[in-house]
């Protein structure tokens, strides 16, 4: 609704007087812009950049009134009215620019810009203390200007929100960054400069006006001015993130370095939507003379070495820990709460029953359990988890853990780490993105913070404190990437030989947006030669001249593996990097604004602008990792770097659930749909190979509007190598649209005919909880483990309904017309020999005791009794598994009771 503007008769007569030209009428109209946008007066239209609760009335006795709309317009005459006298109320600076002409906004000068962010920063890092630095912004040209009460009123605010020094310090640099506009209405820009030039008649009388408000408003005491509500709320939460900005990146300088970091980026962009990357532009020491495919270990290829190398893996799990990169923001997901709506982290996506983090736990629980068979001691990794406050990604990771009493690990086998958000920036200036007063958009800084954030929250401390040596990094999306022996062999290659960092690769998929995995060549300035592997992020093919599309014989892409984001590090040397106090410590410094930035503004309106945030890539950290040569030899260089690469099948080591799949849409690349087809893969050449007859699973194209061939789902306790796993199966069938689940570790199939589901799940997969001397639930290996046998059993019912529309295969939940159900809890046994079991069936064994079940004169026998005591912590049978030579082997051991 449109609200006139009512000026005095004399007023507008002294108006109309000095501005009679050609033009009939003027209208006047409140902007509803963005809150930084300078206001113009142009084609008769005359904007008022102010709050909405900000308008005027001018009476002929030349008081001001106020009233609760920002929109001002006329009609085709002035209204002229008489109103009561009202109270002065704060208005912003009317903008001056000429009726016939208003010039388009000058291109913002980065090089200018960064000069004087440098200069700044340069007096800042002579400063020892606080106050020091303070004298420095004070000194600072716009500080000055913002922070004068006279034209503007947060210097009021500052007092009435008892802000301490550093807080005070922490918006300085706000301002001084150019980023005043995050403060709401009082840091719109500053308009003097405009006023200074020379003015026409309209120009002079409105200038006045402005003036007279001015001095008005400044007039009341000099009083305090306090926020309410929300704003005092969101200016609190500023502050938070600001301190965090400002410590993170104090190796570039806190939110100045920031600044300037992000400007470079932006101004060596040669075109429009291109990915800068730091190291190569700020590189002094180094000049990238090429890229080269890498020498990879093939562990497909190679099978006695994996075997070995995996072994060692085992081996040294005392000696490792557990990295896990769970701050990102994951929109693509799309996961919100079905109950409360609330966006979630990717972490918490149920994937095949459980959450992601539970099956990443899951995956190392199963090491730790072969660990023990093989060895008879307990190993708890300890695991470090890098969270962020994106999507309340903090608090649901802690709750999840506390839900499930830390996954009977202890406490203490647990550092979280909240990574801070950094303000996205607008690619044409590097202006913050700001969705409200007091709320810039802010994001995760990318994977690449890790190591700085590690080293700053003591986490390289807390594994030395543990033991560790090393550890293994896994994203949390990649559902395969414990399968067989990969992550096994990828540490133990490390820890055997002193590696400093490893890479799990595998081949790249065309069309993938995922990096490739490089060996880097530079020459030093003094003539010596590095060598190193590195990874480049897809946003950087362009300046290697590596095409995005389906590879050709003669096409770079082709000859590179993919980067997966799995890596093994080795500890020491990844702290002496995160340490560095440089940018050092920040690998892989990239400003990717290829995709726009999309947010809800204030008044609820989705916005999109080109953008992004400084982001780092956490593989990157083998930049710093390179071995110096007198003369160039890549050729020669494979076993000497310090830096390796495992490759194997790309099903084994990496697919992903990073996105939800749109309806009807054809591609299953990084959803959680696509995934599940790759487990079934795996699934099919682990079986497959122990004579277990089974349909292939196709091409994706064949499931678009379909469910997998089956299901197939296996606790990775039953390996997690694939040759321990096979050692438990062998013979039989599964037919197509069967499902198989079996939760349990100590488990035997011989010559099992499945056609429907068969679920066998059980409380003690791999063990037992006792409480500890702090009275924490601990898991203890092999202690009171369920058991299941089926030899020579016919499974026959009509399993799941694969017509149903309410069936999310990924998700494992599934409707189902019958199934043969085996719940174990505690240390119950279940055995099936010699029958046909057809048709629904639930058998619900006891803790303590065993079924079993075979055939009998009309239909099942079922006998139940229970384990004698001195067997129910080892059980009546369990596996045996031995170390031979470069292979494990299992055998049967079974127990007589007295």
């Amino acid at each position: 609704m449109l609200q006139h503007l009512v000026l005095s008769p004399s007023f507008v007569q002294r108006f109309t007087t000095k501005t009679h030209t050609s033009h009939t009428k003027v209208q006047l109209c409140a902007s509803m812009a963005r809150a930084n946008t300078t206001p113009v007066l142009k084609n008769n239209l005359f904007t008022l950049n102010s709050k909405p609760s900000n308008s005027l009335f001018f009476s002929h006795n030349k008081s001001l009134s106020a009233f609760s709309s920002s929109i001002f317009s006329s009609a085709t005459q002035l209204h002229l009215h008489s109103k009561p006298s009202y109270s002065c109320i704060r208005i912003t600076r009317v903008s001056t620019a000429p009726v016939e002409y208003a010039p388009p906004a000058p291109e913002f000068n980065f090089q200018n810009e960064i000069a004087r962010l440098k200069s700044l920063k340069s007096k800042l890092d002579d400063c020892k203390t606080l106050k020091e630095k303070m004298n420095v912004m004070e000194s600072d040209s716009r500080v000055k200007s913002f922070f004068d009460s006279r034209r503007n009123h947060f210097a009021r605010v500052v007092e009435g929100e008892n802000l301490n020094e550093n807080e005070f310090y922490l918006l300085n640099c706000v301002v001084a960054a150019g980023q005043g506009h995050v403060l709401g209405e009082f840091g719109r820009k500053l308009e003097g400069a405009e006023f200074d030039s020379a003015r026409n008649s309209v120009k002079g009388a409105l200038y006045a006006l402005a003036e007279m408000i001015e001095t008005w408003d400044v007039s009341d005491g000099g009083k305090r001015v306090e926020l309410k509500g929300e704003e005092k709320r969101a200016l609190r939460s500023l502050l938070k993130t600001l301190g965090e900005v400002e410590q993170f990146y104090d190796c570039l300088g806190g939110i100045i370095g920031y600044q300037i970091t992000v400007l470079e980026l932006l101004a060596q962009s040669t075109s429009e939507g291109q990915t800068i990357n730091w190291f190569e532009q700020k590189s002094s020491k180094y000049q990238i003379i090429d890229i080269h495919p890498p020498n990879v270990l093939d562990l497909s290829e190679d099978v006695e070495y994996a075997s070995q190398a995996a072994i060692w893996g085992i081996e040294g799990l005392p000696d490792l820990g557990e990295i896990c990169p769970l701050g990102g923001s994951a929109d693509r997901l799309g996961l919100v709460d079905p109950e409360t709506g609330e966006c979630l982290p990717a972490a918490m996506l149920p994937y095949c029953g459980r959450t992601l983090l539970e099956g990443l736990i899951r995956d190392l629980q199963a090491r730790e359990f072969l660990y023990f068979k093989l060895y008879g001691k307990q190993c708890i990794t300890p695991v470090a988890i890098m969270t962020s406050s994106a999507k309340n990604n903090h608090w649901h990771i802690t709750s999840l853990c506390e839900r499930l009493e830390w996954f009977g690990r202890g406490r203490s086998r647990f550092l979280l780490f909240e990574q801070p958000l950094v303000p996205a920036v607008s690619a044409e200036d590097g202006e913050w993105v700001v969705t409200r007063p007091y709320v810039p958009l802010c994001k995760p800084g990318g994977h690449g913070v890790i190591w700085k954030l590690a080293y700053d929250k003591g986490v390289f401390k807390w594994f030395h404190d543990h033991g560790r040596k090393g550890a293994t990094v896994r994203q949390v999306s990649n559902v395969v990437a414990a399968t067989d022996m990969t992550l096994l062999a990828l540490a133990g290659i490390g820890l055997r030989h002193r590696k400093k960092l490893g890479f799990a690769s595998c081949q790249r998929n065309p069309g993938a947006t995922e990096g490739i995995n490089v060996l880097l060549e530079k020459k030093n300035l003094d003539g010596k030669w590095a060598y190193g592997l590195s990874c480049i992020e897809y946003t950087e093919f362009d300046k290697f001249g590596i095409t995005v599309g389906p590879p050709s014989p003669n096409s770079l892409q082709a000859e590179f593996p993919a980067n997966t984001n799995i890596l093994y590090v080795d500890l020491p040397s990844a702290e002496l990097i995160a340490s560095s106090k440089d940018a050092r410590s920040l690998p892989g410094m990239v400003l990717n604004v290829k995709k726009p930035i999309t947010f809800v503004d204030e008044f609820g309106m989705k916005q999109s602008i080109s953008g992004g945030r400084l982001e780092c890539t956490m593989q990157n950290i083998a930049d710093n990792f390179t071995n110096m040569y007198p003369s160039r030899l890549y050729k020669d260089v494979k076993d000497e770097l310090d830096t390796f690469i495992v490759y194997n099948e790309r099903r084994k080591v990496t697919s992903s659930a990073k996105k939800k799949r749109k309806h009807a849409d054809k591609s299953f690349h990084q959803t959680p749909d696509g995934s599940l087809l790759d487990i079934m893969r795996n699934a099919y050449d682990l079986l497959s190979h122990c004579g277990i007859k089974m349909p292939k699973v196709e091409g994706n194209e064949k499931y678009v509007n379909s469910g997998p061939p089956y299901l197939i789902l296996l606790h990775p306790a039953l390996g997690p190598l694939w040759e321990v796993t096979r050692q438990k199966f062998h013979g039989g069938s599964i037919s197509t649209g069967s499902e198989l689940q079996i939760e349990i570790s100590e488990f035997l199939w011989r010559d099992v005919q499945l056609d429907g589901s068969l679920i066998i799940l059980a409380e003690n997969v791999i063990g037992s909880t006792i409480n500890d001397e702090r009275g924490e639930p601990i898991l203890q290996y092999g202690r009171r483990c369920a058991r299941c046998k089926l030899q020579n059993v016919r499974v026959l019912n009509d399993g799941i309904n694969w017509n149903s529309r309410d069936n999310l295969y990924w998700k494992h939940d599934v409707q189902r017309f019958e199934a043969l159900k085996v719940i174990l809890h505690g240390n119950a046994e279940f055995e099936a020999t010699n029958v046909v079991i057809q048709g629904n069936h639930v058998f619900e064994v006891p803790d303590g005791y065993t079924l079993k079940i075979t055939a009998g004169n009309s239909g099942l026998d079922v006998q139940m009794k229970p384990i004698g005591k001195e067997l129910m912590d080892s059980g009546t049978w369990f596996w045996n598994y031995k170390i031979r030579g470069q292979r494990i082997q299992l055998s049967l051991n079974e127990l007589l009771e007295n």
